[in-house]
């Protein structure tokens, strides 16, 4: 068998972190979290940054004074009804407003400018009711003006034309020095923010403004929002900036996202890696799962990898906690901002009804929640208050009349001081008063007193019960919900993002950034625009320290009966050939060749179908037979938004028909690695099944972060790498690629 190589790439991913860039205009760097060498401004070694600074937003949120720019205060006109808001919120929050307009004396009262270089005081803010806001950039930039809005449509998402509208105003942004909000984007940044509200904050980003009414609406609720950031079209401002602004802002405990399409895919993950050293949890709905993976690919890995699966796996890596629907982002964003952190990572489920209790029981099983048998002791105390035929396992049953005295309350506290229970769940399908009114109240009061989490399932439809509007929706402490299922979700994320946090090491602090001895030699190798060779391929993996067979390229069947002496009997015999993508289909392997002369035939039998295939060959490999293992595959793909990204799964040639795969978007550790192989659902595998031995995990661990480093350094050369099958040996005996296929970008 083949020795091993794994073991030597960990410790060579192990760099200190580096950053890059300069500080952005009007930005300051909250660096706190990040080392010293941050600062210093490098580059990973594909190029791209490895830090970003965090963009000062103070003065955008909560400005001193705005500049409307065509303003107006006509009867009919489209902009009275925004300059009218504005001047609403501006006397509610104490900022002065200055109209600007080329013809009007007033606005509203206030006096006017005809342009902005009339203002006569510092401005934090302009405003762009204009059809074009492009010409007014450098205006606001000679007016030391550093942020504006603009609400101008007409934009990227109209087209090509809108496009390369929207890249000129971009363009000006970013040279001029104004951070801009838009276009296509709304004013949600200025509305009423309710200052009665008590305890940790949402903070809000949207892409359409409509799609956060639902969140904002939730103050009505009691829960507290910060802020709401409408980032519209992106052309400078875009979601990363406020998500680094906001994992900053002291009050905010989550931020909820609804997303469309991300401009930067970097720019992203630097953002979530800052929330995520942060412990500040993220919650985003993103669209545009149905558009996945829809182009053509040469290789497996680009027909398995597509790109909403690589959306998902890049958010999972960073603990973005991606959700379907925007009832769901209401309800996990406030448990997440609300709940500390947990003390144990048990529910406890707590009901009136047996029924009821089994049916939140079974949900939780499913998602993956732990229901953990409460103790001994706690159980004989809550047999002091609940008849001893009820089951006071877990769920917990009541029977119902106890939460109509003073037994409510002590088997809530009873539940709660069991050291298995991290989180209380208390499923309230219908009211009935009085009884349910007291078994509210004795919860709001439990969560007052506890450092555990107390959830409450309110299934009423009507939503109208004092027990629901007043006790338990005036509780900071309580996080109610109106469906179990919303509220399973919420838990396994509050849950999951704690142990997520727990553990995490920034990817970005043990990034590679020079190039591995191996990048010189694979560099050699490639061709530009072309797919290389099954033999080119295999000697750009053996650059990289990834094994293959003994091997050689004939061209001639003399040749290959002495290849196949030196390479050992039973040999493996392939055509090789820069466009050859799938050869077995063609019958372009022999497997299993034990003389001389079945080499001979071998050899004419594959040059004649290549012939007759019309396949331009190189010519024939002879290789070494492998023992037997695990047909595995590790891939490359390039995706548009985030770059090169690593694909690992079952292998061989039913590939595509098993596609049990798992992605990861570089860089990441071993730990990153490992995470990949434990979402396959055939990881069992690995471990032996029916008598079979352990198989060699490790080393494929190490062929997937050597595969990563490849990917990072030929990133902007390799458009897509397919090793498969890799076979995996028994442990102690490595990794083998038996099949490789590349192409150049």
């Amino acid at each position: 068998m083949l020795g091993s190589t794994h073991g030597t790439l960990t410790s060579d991913l192990r760099a200190r972190v580096v950053a890059c860039g300069e500080t952005p205009r009007d930005a300051v760097v909250h660096d706190t979290a990040a080392p010293a060498a941050v600062a210093a401004g490098e580059l990973d070694v594909s190029g791209r940054p490895l830090y970003a600074p965090v963009p000062d937003l103070d003065r955008f949120f909560r400005p001193r004074s705005v500049a409307v720019v065509g303003a107006s205060d006509g009867e009919g006109r489209p902009n009275t009804v925004i300059t009218r808001q504005l001047v609403a919120w501006a006397q509610r929050v104490g900022a002065r407003l200055c109209p600007v307009h080329p013809v009007r004396e007033t606005v509203f009262g206030l006096p006017c400018v005809r342009r902005v270089g009339d203002l006569a005081e510092p401005v934090d803010l302009a405003v762009l009711l204009v059809a074009d806001p492009l010409p007014l950039i450098d205006e606001l930039a000679d007016a030391k003006i550093p942020f504006a809005v603009a609400f101008a449509s007409g934009y990227a998402e109209t087209g090509a034309e809108g496009a390369e509208a929207q890249r000129r105003l971009g363009d000006a942004a970013r040279r001029t020095g104004v951070r801009l909000l838009g276009p296509n984007t709304n004013l949600n940044a200025f509305e009423r923010f309710r200052d009665d509200l008590e305890g940790p904050a949402i903070a809000l980003i949207t892409q359409s403004g409509h799609q956060g009414r639902p969140v904002f609406a939730l103050q009505e609720l009691g829960v507290r929002l910060s802020h709401w950031a409408p980032t519209g079209n992106e052309a400078d401002l875009e979601t990363a900036d406020f998500l680094s602004y906001f994992a900053e802002r002291p009050e905010v405990g989550a931020i909820a996202c609804y997303v469309e399409g991300l401009k930067d895919g970097r720019a992203f993950l630097l953002a979530a890696d800052r929330a995520a050293r942060r412990g500040v949890p993220v919650v985003a709905v993103k669209v545009g799962r149905t558009a996945a993976g829809a182009r053509t690919a040469a290789s497996h890995t680009g027909k398995l990898t597509g790109a909403d699966q690589v959306v998902d796996a890049a958010m999972r890596q960073y603990g973005v906690i991606r959700v379907d629907g925007l009832d769901q982002l209401q309800d996990t964003s406030t448990l997440l901002a609300r709940a500390r952190p947990p003390l144990a990572d048990g529910v406890a489920v707590y009901s009136i009804s047996g029924g009821t209790g089994a049916h939140f029981a079974d949900l939780a099983t499913v998602a993956g929640l732990r229901l953990p048998a409460l103790g001994e002791r706690t159980r004989r105390a809550l047999h002091q208050w609940i008849p001893e035929y009820l089951d006071v396992t877990n769920p917990v049953d009541s029977g119902g009349h106890p939460v109509g005295d003073e037994r409510g309350r002590k088997i809530i506290d009873a539940i709660l001081a069991d050291p298995a229970v991290g989180v209380l769940v208390c499923p309230i399908t219908g009211p009935f008063p009085p009884m349910s009114d007291r078994l509210a109240r004795d919860l709001v009061e439990a969560a007052e007193t506890t450092e555990k989490p107390v959830c409450v399932v309110w299934g009423s439809p009507v939503g109208t019960e004092a027990a629901y509007r007043e006790t338990l929706l005036g509780s900071s402490r309580v996080t109610t919900f109106r469906t179990f299922a919303n509220c399973v979700t919420a838990v396994r994320a509050y849950l999951g993002h704690h142990r997520f946090v727990r553990s995490y090491s920034s990817p970005f602090d043990e990034a590679p950034r020079t190039p591995s001895p191996s990048f010189r030699k694979a560099q050699a190798l490639m061709q530009p625009g072309q797919q290389l060779s099954e033999h080119a391929a295999k000697q750009l993996l053996r650059a990289y320290g990834i094994r293959v067979p003994r091997e050689q390229l004939v061209t001639s069947a003399a040749a290959a009966v002495r290849a196949a002496a030196q390479v050992g009997y039973p040999v493996v015999m392939k055509a090789s050939g820069p466009q050859l993508a799938h050869k077995t289909e063609l019958g372009l392997v022999k497997v299993g060749i034990t003389s001389a002369s079945q080499v001979r035939d071998a050899y004419r039998e594959l040059i004649d179908i290549a012939r007759y295939e019309g396949v331009e060959l190189d010519g024939v490999l002879v290789c070494q037979m492998v023992g037997h293992g695990l047909e595995t595959m590790v891939g490359v793909t390039r995706d548009a938004l985030f770059g090169p990204t690593v694909t690992v799964g079952l292998g061989g040639v039913l590939v595509e028909v098993v596609q049990d795969t798992a992605v990861r978007v570089p860089p990441f550790g071993e730990g990153g690695a490992r995470a990949m192989l434990d979402e396959l659902r055939g990881r069992a595998l690995f471990d032996g099944v029916r008598g079979g031995p352990p198989l060699d995990l490790d080393a494929l661990v190490e062929v997937v972060l050597r595969v990563q480093r490849m990917a990072l350094e030929l990133g902007g050369e390799l458009a897509e790498l397919d090793i498969n099958p890799l076979v995996v040996l028994e442990r102690g005996q490595g990794a083998v690629a038996l099949d490789a296929l590349a192409v150049c970008r």
